[in-house]
């Protein structure tokens, strides 16, 4: 015990001490020892004790010096993005492009659900933090991948709890013992890092009328823990919450959109931005506008940045009379982390319709502007166009396009910053007229992290090319729990196989190297399905990702020259992480698809050949560990029921399933692998049909829609699905007979 107290109190020393004069600490303040004595007891407790378990026990929490510090670490991820500035480059450089290939497996780790994993690990002193689907959180030894605990909070997967999509989580968040997680069902909740025995759970659900959702990272900035929200496509209200990191206790809320006029302005920011609003409609269906995943801060600016979301309705007529701007929809925003308070912003998409989001990653770093070094911001939203803005001041610097397909505007005006419409292809809502836009709702880039390398000057994009057809509904309705609230009608994907095999050649990925200053694409890589992971870029000259199809690989991060690869049974959609322990680097992959997908990923699913297998990879040179059997998907489905059932009806119960049942189980009856595939019903399942959607299985997560639905209407559903079985079959009977 003597020996671990005077090693607390020198890495306290270490750590307080400005990195140029930690050479100066000579020895320990409680017995006087020498450092090198120190270390030489430290390895030999390390090899009795473990090396997770002595860090746990030497080192000090994780403070405001030591993630400001970060760099002085370079073997600890302590945040999702590395660093406050989230550019997710690690200075490591023991596994480089000259050795990568010799990657080899250090431990793996499985999930207890085989659903979607979107987490960015953090690893601090020796041990792993992350969590896998219904916020589940694991603490594991990061050297064998030992479970130290886990945590369940035990959502309710009834729903009332239902979002999009799928419930995911994308990681925790580190501070002074503390691991904080953002809970689906919207509760933030603090944990012991040791034990992971709950320490406070508040909720940060304003109207539980409403679905509320919460799948991304918490952020620590100096004191409070700062969260946001999801949940726009159901119609809610958005906003952020700083909460005390000691207590939980709330220090301040910034509302993204104008709510109840009757109820009066939070605020003169929300009477500034409620000027932009038109209508009677916008606060009733929620105005959307949340932030559930990009944030970054800047702490020699003291400006914290957030990206909003989309709106809701999608449909900019019912929402706001196709008036205004609507801020802050489609925005970064910059606030004081003290205490909330405004001080800029710069709209991606001005008066959205077509839910392009400004929640992807907030990078920040210095550039070379005009041949002098400039503090920006970077992002790559939905709406095909990277933007770099002025870190201070919000200012629109540049502009350029890296989607590959981009209709709704011709371009951004390089003087104003603001879009240059193309009203003729992209706007659905004036006369009622369906459209097909590109990008889609799931945009040139959606929430998978992107990562900046300062050496190669590059941006890593997991880039895609979608596209989504807009059908306006003609009048506004009411927000229902558990339904999509988007003002137009769902799209779904086409049911003869020709005209999906069409759409598959469109709905493409790749990894986009793309220079900021320029404004341009250096390399890319392309893959041949949309949907690939988040990128991990390093100081070796690394780019890691993985893909879609189970694929992980490594590139040259200056050529995109392909290094190293490795199989896997699921698909890749979340960000890898590197880090070093006792001298040795490893870098660890989140494996895992799951959820409920518009349009583009029932594509993902019909034509990706992954099955449900959720793990945490974690390789390292010379890796010895053997590899799990990868598996692919071969599914012979069951003969179908007869369908006896008139046109009109199936089409009845495609409508009742777009509204009720696609939320989960994908548009079409498509399905991501890890949610049951509709047409796939067994004899047995379908006799069950009325007892299941009724409420039998709810204890199992399936939501209750008994006291929603007749039951002629889940016969309705049911004949919809007897049609699509016979679709999937007469397509396989199809393609058996080709040469």
């Amino acid at each position: 015990m003597h020996l671990l107290s005077a090693m607390k109190t020198l890495v306290h020393d270490l750590h307080s001490s400005p990195p140029a004069s930690r050479a100066a600490v000579k020895q320990c303040g409680v017995c006087g020892q020498s450092v090198s004595a120190l270390l030489a007891k430290v390895l030999t407790l390390g090899a009795l004790l473990g090396a997770a378990a002595l860090a746990s026990a030497a080192a000090l929490p994780v403070d405001t010096q030591r993630l400001l510090n970060a760099d002085q670490e370079p073997g600890s991820w302590m945040t999702s993005g590395r660093t406050y500035g989230e550019q997710r480059f690690s200075p490591l450089t023991q596994i480089s492009d000259k050795n990568v290939d010799q990657l080899g497996l250090a431990w793996q780790f499985k999930y207890d659900l085989d659903r979607v994993v979107e987490a960015t690990p953090v690893v601090v002193d020796g041990v792993l933090y992350t969590t896998g689907a219904y916020s589940m959180v694991y603490a594991l030894d990061a050297v064998t991948g030992k479970l130290l605990w886990k945590y369940d909070p035990q959502v309710f997967r009834g729903m009332q709890n239902q979002g999009c999509c799928d419930a995911a989580n994308r990681g925790v968040a580190l501070w002074k013992g503390k691991v904080y997680v953002g809970v689906y069902d919207g509760r933030l909740e603090a944990l012991d890092a040791r034990t992971g025995k709950k320490l406070w759970s508040v909720d940060t659900v304003i109207d539980h009328e409403r679905n509320y959702t919460i799948t991304g990272v918490p952020r620590i900035v100096k004191d409070k823990v700062i969260i946001g929200n999801g949940g726009a496509e159901l119609g809610v209200r958005g906003y952020i919450t700083a909460y005390d990191a000691e207590t939980g206790k709330q220090q301040w809320r910034f509302f993204t959109v104008p709510g109840d006029p009757a109820k009066g302005d939070e605020s003169d920011t929300i009477s500034m931005i409620r000027k932009t609003w038109f209508g009677d409609q916008y606060w009733v269906q929620g105005g959307g506008g949340t932030v559930w995943n990009g944030m970054a801060y800047d702490p020699e600016l003291d400006l914290l940045y957030i990206g909003v979301g989309n709106g809701s309705y999608w449909n900019y007529g019912l929402r706001s009379e196709g008036k205004g701007d609507n801020l802050f929809l489609s925005s970064i925003v910059a606030v004081k982390p003290d205490t909330g308070e405004y001080v800029w912003h710069y709209q991606t998409t001005p008066g959205d319709s077509w839910d392009y989001t400004a929640t992807q990653d907030i990078i920040v770093a210095t550039l070379p502007i005009a041949g002098k070094p400039r503090k920006v911001v970077m992002q790559a939203p939905k709406n095909g166009f990277f933007y770099v803005i002025d870190a201070a001041t919000g200012q629109f610097i540049s502009a350029g396009q890296f989607g590959s397909i981009v209709t709704w505007a011709k371009g951004i005006d390089q003087k104003t910053g603001r879009p240059i419409f193309d009203y003729e292809a992209a706007d659905y809502w004036s006369k009622g007229e369906t459209k097909t836009v590109f990008p889609g709702s799931q945009g040139a880039h959606n929430w998978q992290p992107m990562s900046f390398n300062p050496q190669t000057g590059l941006v890593y994009i997991p880039q895609h090319t979608t596209a989504e057809e807009f059908s306006p509904l003609k009048t506004a309705g009411k927000p229902v729990k558990g339904k999509y609230s988007l003002g137009v009608d769902i799209p779904a994907l086409p049911e003869d196989k020709a005209g999906r095999d069409k759409l598959v050649k469109l709905f493409t990925g790749k990894l986009q190297a793309w220079d900021p200053v320029q404004q341009k694409e250096i390399w890319s890589v392309p893959y041949p399905m949309m949907n690939n992971g988040g990128t991990l870029t390093t100081a070796g000259n690394l780019v890691f990702q993985g893909t879609a199809f189970g694929e992980l690989f490594a590139y040259a991060a200056d050529t995109g020259k392909r290094l190293w690869q490795q199989q896997v049974s699921s698909a890749v959609i979340a960000g890898p992480i590197t880090y070093e322990i006792n001298g040795e680097q490893y870098v660890a992959f989140n494996v895992g698809l799951g959820g409920a997908f518009p349009i583009a990923f029932g594509l993902v699913a019909e034509n990706s050949p992954v099955v449900p297998d959720s793990r945490l990879f974690v390789f390292k040179l010379g890796g010895k560990e053997p590899m799990p059997e990868v598996r692919r998907r071969i599914m012979t489905p069951p003969n179908p029921p007869p369908q006896t059932a008139s046109a009109e009806d199936v089409q009845a119960g495609r409508k009742l399933y777009g509204e009720n049942c696609s939320v989960c189980h994908g548009l079409s009856a498509y399905s991501a692998n890890a949610i049951p595939d509709l047409r796939y019903l067994t004899a047995e399942k379908h006799e069950q049909f009325q007892n299941i959607v009724h409420g039998a299985r709810a204890h199992l997560g399936m939501p209750p829609f008994g006291g929603r639905l007749k039951p002629e209407e889940f016969e309705k559903i049911r004949a919809y699905l007897i049609k699509r079985a016979h679709d999937l079959q007469n397509d396989l009977t199809s393609a058996a007979k080709q040469p």
